[in-house]
């Protein structure tokens, strides 16, 4: 979960509303690059089926623009402008847990930002919560601009879901899913990615009808789990969107939707054809029928997330739950290796905003219960950069580095993927979501009843490269979105590889913890 950070006692404000010292330049939105979307083609009623022959894919994920990055490291990627600029837009709703209203309107093409209908979904429900108090500000300012509050059954639970859906003037629509707040700093300098869905188009009258489940990847099985996730919210909420959606055709889309809605199923519920699964039980279903490798010693499964909530003194959920829901068939003595990136606080110093990208990236470690957390987490922990200067860390400087560029933009984003073997040369699905590794994104049993409880609202999509032809291979992509071979699909990695594992001295970032070594700005976190 993302909470903005109440330690620091400085003299400017980070993006979360922390105060800093030494920042002088002002965020401005970033500027439009024209983009020319097109209609998906037409596909067989059955879902997407998988070239037969084989093809070179672009990735089907994102980075967004890093301000103060070069070029070069800003090849293929996407600005907020880029997503929100087209003039053809006449509704757009968007999910997110932070919104900086007048920031997201700055993005809409300046001849339509008046007329695009904005529904702005958040969950801050309490009155005096101060994104609740921004937000029904700005829309007062905005009569085209409407709030709409998430049901928060959950006293600990977040509307963390970053979701668009544009619905346009000539009657296509688009699903896009992502990892960033609604605030210019999360669109600036963290690293981020973006899921699009192609321009969908409305059903034709001869559209056929199924009765049996639709195939877990398909776009009519995508089509199911965004409903059943909108319905969720009540027809009063998001009633007028779901209306919409159902009429839109969906089987251009290769991607399997995971999801969270508070909500408690039994954890004998783990079947999706009967109805959408949530959280860590919606994932193990999937994965259960994703192809993986036979031999799971080789895999290593990458989890690289922005917070770590409080997951239990011991690892029982993060082994027995949410491993096993990453690799369901995999047997003890064969299971994959885990790794979990997550930034220590001098690759936080480094980064290109210090300080400043600290209060958006969490794990408390400083009482004893959370110390005891760490070590357990220790054995799984690697660097975000890779390149830390704590003492003890091991650094491979050798020439067989792949490289990301995004060492300096810290990570906001969230990733999970397995790769095939130990060098990471091949990956056998990928996920972006906006959940972190926390029991209330993903579930947790209550009482040993065997009831999944989830708190927060989540969402995120898998590929893998059977989606988008038969016999294919997806490969890390580096500074681009093409892979260098000849066929294969791409996908756009936001850390180098190999990894690096924390060293003796290395302890993960805690933004609730007074850091007095100053970064590269001078700054100190107090």
């Amino acid at each position: 979960m993302e909470h903005p950070s109440k330690k620091v006692k400085l003299s400017q404000t980070d993006t979360n509303g922390n105060t800093l010292v030494s920042l002088h330049r002002e965020i401005s939105p970033p500027a439009r690059k024209p983009s020319s979307p097109t209609a998906a083609p037409k596909q067989d009623p059955a879902g997407p089926k998988a070239t037969k022959t084989p093809k070179v894919f672009n990735s089907p994920v994102q980075l967004t623009h890093i301000r103060d990055l070069p070029e070069s490291s800003n090849v293929d990627t996407v600005r907020l402008s880029d997503i929100l600029g087209d003039p053809m837009i006449r509704e757009c709703w968007q999910f997110n847990y932070l919104f900086d209203v007048d920031f997201l309107l700055s993005n809409f093409d300046e001849d339509v930002r008046d007329l695009v209908q904005v529904k702005v979904v958040h969950g801050s429900w309490q009155k005096e919560a101060p994104n609740r108090v921004r937000v029904e500000e700005a829309c007062s300012r905005h009569p085209n601009v409407q709030p709409i509050i998430a049901y928060m059954p959950e006293p600990f639970g977040t509307h963390h879901s970053k979701m668009m859906i544009l619905l346009r003037h000539d009657d296509l629509a688009q699903v896009i899913i992502h990892t960033a707040n609604m605030i210019p700093g999360d669109w600036t300098n963290m690293t981020q990615a973006v899921w699009r869905s192609p321009l969908l188009p409305l059903e034709s009258e001869t559209s056929e009808t199924h009765t049996e489940p639709p195939k877990r990847g398909s776009g009519a099985r995508f089509k199911r789990d965004l409903l059943a996730y909108l319905k969720a919210y009540g027809p009063a909420k998001t009633g007028a969107l779901t209306k919409q959606l159902t009429q839109f055709d969906f089987r251009a889309v290769r991607a399997a939707l995971v999801a969270s809605v508070p909500s408690r199923q039994h954890a004998s519920d783990s079947n999706s054809d009967e109805g959408t699964l949530w959280g860590w039980l919606a994932l193990k279903d999937l994965m259960g029928h994703v192809p993986t490798t036979d031999n799971n010693e080789a895999s290593n499964i990458v989890i690289q997330i922005s917070s770590v909530a409080t997951l239990g003194q011991t690892n029982k959920w993060l082994k027995d739950v949410f491993f096993k829901a990453l690799a369901p068939d995999s047997r003890p003595s064969k299971a994959p290796k885990y790794s979990i990136i997550f930034p220590t606080p001098d690759e936080i110093r480094r980064s290109l905003d210090g300080y400043g990208s600290g209060g958006s990236i969490h794990m408390k470690t400083q009482s004893a219960a959370q110390q005891k957390q760490v070590q357990y987490l220790r054995p799984h922990l690697c660097q975000w950069a890779g390149d830390s200067l704590t003492p003890g860390t091991q650094i491979d400087l050798s020439d067989s580095v792949r490289e990301a560029g995004r060492r300096r933009a810290a990570p906001h984003i969230k990733t999970y993927i397995r790769f095939s073997d130990r060098d990471m040369k091949e990956i056998e699905w990928a996920m972006v979501s906006s959940a972190n590794l926390s029991t209330q994104a993903w579930g947790a049993a209550t009482n040993g009843s065997g009831e999944v409880r989830i708190c927060s609202w989540e969402i995120g999509v898998v590929v893998w490269p059977g989606l988008f032809a038969e016999d294919s291979v997806m490969v890390p992509c580096f500074k681009r979105d093409m892979p260098e071979s000849e066929t294969g699909v791409g996908f756009r990695m936001p850390y180098d590889l190999p990894l690096t594992p924390y060293g003796v001295g290395d302890e993960p970032w805690c933004a609730t913890a007074s850091y007095e070594a100053v970064d590269w700005r001078g700054q100190r976190w107090i």
